[in-house]
């Protein structure tokens, strides 16, 4: 079956509230973890984790940093009008530039209390490093899922990143119904996070301390990092009946030659994604590379995965290896002189698409009918339910500050 034509009913489980996590855990590595090989299931708990890995394997993690993307105003007459910043809405060769950018920036929003807005700026007074600044919200036009909003603040000299930084609160998801305290600053962000640009956090590495990195290094498992910036459309869950009908989001992947390579010396070992960004973005550097085969004279933007690329004849037939397929992206780059590799991806992946890269993955538990709980089916197939069914009745903690768990994908999905 076409992924195209999978009822998202079929992907459904009944998750009571109580189950999810509203908190993280005192300890990010005392999450309960639950290993799953060939249909068997093994509980512990993530400082344990190096013990079910193989030794000289490559650990794969998503170092986007998340931003404080969720500004409150108050207005004069008392009402708070939210803004929450999804994506810049300039166009974007690097983020940390876009970061870095000065007076000035419009980004795409969503706005809470949008009919409260009636007209005119609004305005917020803070603190940076003790110096009083000002960050002002105009709205510019109304698009078809978003608004678009351009922020200015004073004092001019500051970037983007150090005004939301102390103007902003974390953005926890939806289902975290509560206000974000200072403890979610620091626990809704891994240790390695680096790259400013999510908003929302790769939960699967938020387990992740320097102790466990510590008995990685021990068995001579390597890491290496990706980034692939998290959008709040990670948390939109599929409304439509038959997924042909759900629009996927498009996140932004940054990846250097030096990671390509390191994808390369290690395809024989166990490459392990920590997290399904980590993981899409792996997934979807194997399609750039074929589509780099296909047309040596591709343009970077066309290099994009769209959702449903790699279900086509085209792309699905031509049947490359991994290495082959980076070496071609590798040569891409070369010649395009392309330092980095800034793209989007739009990848989905449902039961039906066989991975190219990856051998294992570290996830948290998803939520159910979404695209997220999709990707786990593709790797272990019917056994999602089990596994699932396994950690409601133990006790496990779902979503974002939830448990976790380490996949194995099934032989016969390779």
């Amino acid at each position: 079956m076409h992924p195209k034509d999978i009822s998202i009913l079929d992907y459904t489980y009944e998750l009571p509230e109580e189950k999810i996590a509203i908190f993280p855990m005192s300890e990010r590595q005392d999450a309960k973890l639950l290993i799953y090989k060939a249909g068997t299931l093994q509980e512990d708990q993530y400082k344990n984790i190096a013990q079910y890995l193989p030794a000289n394997s490559l650990l794969v993690f998503n170092d986007t940093r998340v931003i404080q993307a969720r500004i409150l105003f108050q207005k004069a007459t008392g009402g708070v009008i939210e803004i929450f910043c999804l994506e810049p809405n300039e166009t974007i060769n690097e983020y940390s530039l876009l970061m870095a950018q000065k007076e000035r920036i419009r980004w795409k929003c969503l706005i809470g209390g949008a009919s409260k807005w009636k007209e005119g700026d609004l305005v917020k007074k803070f603190t940076v490093q003790g110096e009083p600044a000002e960050l002002r919200a105009q709205l510019i036009e109304k698009t078809t899922d978003a608004y678009v909003v351009e922020l200015s603040w004073k004092p001019a000299h500051l970037s983007f990143a150090e005004i939301i930084e102390q103007a902003g609160d974390t953005p926890l998801p939806p289902y975290i119904k509560r206000k974000a305290s200072l403890v979610d600053k620091e626990r809704y962000q891994t240790i390695y996070a680096k790259q400013d640009g999510s908003v929302a956090a790769p939960t699967a590495g938020l387990h992740f301390t320097p102790s466990i990195f510590s008995t990685l290094a021990a068995k001579n498992i390597k890491t290496e990092y990706v980034t692939l910036h998290v959008g709040a459309g990670t948390f939109k869950p599929v409304k439509a009946a038959l997924l042909e009908d759900h629009p996927m989001h498009a996140e932004w992947l940054d990846v250097s030659p030096q990671t390509i390579h390191q994808l390369i010396d290690n395809i024989d070992n166990s490459i392990i994604a920590v997290g399904t960004t980590a993981l899409r973005t792996m997934e979807s550097l194997y399609w750039m590379g074929v589509k780099a085969t296909l047309q040596p004279e591709i343009k970077l933007a066309e290099l994009m995965i769209q959702q449903w690329d790699v279900y086509e004849d085209d792309l699905y037939n031509c049947q490359l290896t991994p290495s082959v397929a980076f070496e071609a992206l590798l040569n891409w780059m070369k010649t395009n002189h392309s330092e980095r590799l800034i793209v989007q991806t739009q990848i989905l992946i449902a039961p039906g698409y066989r991975y190219r890269v990856v051998k294992a993955i570290v996830t948290n538990f998803h939520q159910p009918q979404s695209t997220l709980l999709l990707l786990v089916a593709a790797a272990i197939g019917e056994d999602w339910k089990k596994l699932y069914q396994f950690a409601l009745e133990n006790n496990y903690r779902f979503l974002s500050y939830g448990d976790g768990s380490l996949l194995f994908l099934n032989n016969s999905k390779r």
